[in-house]
């Protein structure tokens, strides 16, 4: 018996159309690695590379001379250079974690709880992602003072907890939860916290990896100068930037900080943004 093979097609849409829509992408695509594969590119030219014009996107005598001046010039600071990544790494780590954490939580309270004065909350939080955060330094200095926070981790790390962009995020993909889900383990005698923890957590994973993202991002590039005075609690980004702010001599290993400080972001976003993708075309609870 001979087999009918059925070709699935997308509906409205001409051979010619998919071919319009990868070549758009192919461009935009390209467009957007650019900026990344001339990051990288630099770190390894030579100086005469680095100091031609115009600038070329591509090097074409690879060399690892800058990663090399980087290292001697990290290796002469009275602070070791461990001390940094570990201060980076700890900031980073902590801020993320706790973001998460509290983000989820509030977000859980405020899609899947109706209380007195939920909605005002939520206004207030919409209301605080307008505000840039140049505009709060004057008042978190004044509070870190207060409560002598000046020159500690907790600088850093608390203001980090409280992003509102992060609860809100976390609150818009929580209202798209089926209420009977909840409901139903509920009456399977599932407590709050395994609710919580195995069943909305779970299902709001797209959600918490872009904000894992931002969390990375903001607090691995945030040098944290402003309220923090030792050199002993200085973070990576910081004592880098004190590398590009060398002058002439030293634009070869400037170059090569700025790949440094790419690795991690991209690295976590990579990762996070393959899961996002995988976990939103495997998700699709309804009512």
């Amino acid at each position: 018996m001979k087999k009918i093979r059925l070709k699935r097609r997308k509906p409205g849409r001409s051979r010619g159309g998919d071919l319009g829509v990868y070549i758009i992408l192919t461009l935009f695509g390209v467009m957007f690695a650019i900026p990344l594969v001339m990051q990288v590119c630099q770190a390894f030219k030579p100086l005469d590379e680095l100091f031609k014009f115009p600038q070329t996107i591509l090097v074409r005598n690879p060399t690892t001379s800058n990663f090399k001046d980087l290292f001697v010039i990290m290796g002469q600071s009275w602070v070791p250079f461990s001390r940094y990544i570990f201060n980076t790494v700890f900031i980073t780590a902590v801020g993320t974690a706790g973001r998460l954490l509290i983000a989820s939580m509030g977000a859980y309270v405020l899609a899947k709880y109706d209380f007195p004065g939920g909605r005002k909350l939520f206004a207030m939080i919409t209301t605080a992602i307008m505000f840039n955060g140049y505009v709060t330094q004057i008042p978190l200095y004044l509070v870190f003072a207060k409560f002598g926070w000046i020159d500690t981790f907790l600088a850093p790390i608390v203001p980090a907890l409280a992003a509102p962009m992060g609860l809100f995020l976390m609150k818009q993909f929580m209202d798209g939860l089926p209420n009977s889900l909840l409901e139903a383990a509920k009456i399977d005698g599932a407590k709050e916290w395994g609710i919580f923890t195995k069943i909305v957590m779970p299902n709001v994973k797209p959600a918490w990896l872009t904000l894992i993202i931002f969390a990375v991002q903001e607090l691995w590039n945030n040098p944290q100068s402003t309220y923090i005075y030792s050199e002993e609690l200085k973070t990576l980004p910081y004592a880098l930037g004190q590398v590009t702010q060398g002058g002439v001599a030293r634009m070869g290993a400037g170059a090569a900080v700025g790949l440094v400080m790419l690795i991690v972001p991209v690295g976590i976003f990579i990762f996070s943004e393959s899961n996002i993708l995988e976990t939103m075309a495997s998700s699709g609870i309804k009512e």
